[in-house]
């Protein structure tokens, strides 16, 4: 039920859509633009800087700020010897992912989750946040597709999960710790599944590269 809650918790703040609500202040329906995602990519190129700069450092807060809600009301949660904060946040950042993804009262059509995975790192391990943001800074610089460095950053996420779990990083039981390895696995394939269009895009040459503008 606790797991349950946390993520009705994320939900509740995945559902506050940054990129949504900046448009409409804005006169416009973000997802009636460009590519049609509520998300901070979308945001910068059918908006502009300054909107995808807001729209990504919104969503990536909240996710920051439902792990710190759940770590706060769960913080006598189970054995004392386990650190169940770091289980119990992954449940509420799923949540937050699920809810920017698909928010029920825009007809479950909302963005790709990376800025909210972006508050999963900064909450999860500072390590895992720099090497993140280092790797998506320079493959982006590099291929100009924004795309290819979303990608990266999920495929690390799961891969750093594990490694750290591997050497008793997380201070989980096995059973726990393979838990939070399955929620982690889930998320990198839904940001995977949300990334379908892109990946076709960049097998066809067809993705557009950062700095082009929408149509």
């Amino acid at each position: 039920m606790v797991r349950l809650v946390c993520v009705g918790i994320g939900y509740v703040f995945g559902l506050f859509q940054t990129s949504y609500l900046y448009g409409r202040m804005n006169g416009i329906d973000i997802r009636e633009h460009g590519s049609g995602n509520a998300g901070a990519t979308n945001a910068l190129r059918t908006l502009g800087k300054k909107a995808g700069a807001i729209t990504f450092l919104g969503d990536c807060l909240k996710c920051v700020f439902a792990v710190l809600l759940v770590r706060f009301l769960f913080r006598d949660y189970g054995d004392s010897k386990e650190n169940m904060g770091v289980l119990l946040g992954m449940y509420a950042s799923m949540g937050v992912i699920l809810g920017h993804n698909f928010p029920f009262y825009l007809g479950f059509k909302g963005g790709k989750g990376i800025a909210a995975t972006a508050g999963l790192f900064v909450s999860l391990d500072p390590v895992l946040m720099l090497i993140s943001a280092a790797s998506f800074v320079l493959s982006v610089a590099v291929t100009r597709y924004v795309s290819v460095g979303s990608i990266l950053v999920v495929i690390e996420l799961l891969a750093g999960v594990v490694f750290y779990g591997t050497f008793g990083k997380w201070g989980l039981t096995q059973p726990h710790l393979y838990e939070l390895y399955g929620i982690t696995a889930f998320l990198t394939l839904l940001a995977l599944y949300r990334h379908k269009k892109n990946i076709h895009g960049l097998l066809t040459g067809t993705e557009r590269k950062i700095g082009e503008k929408a149509d």
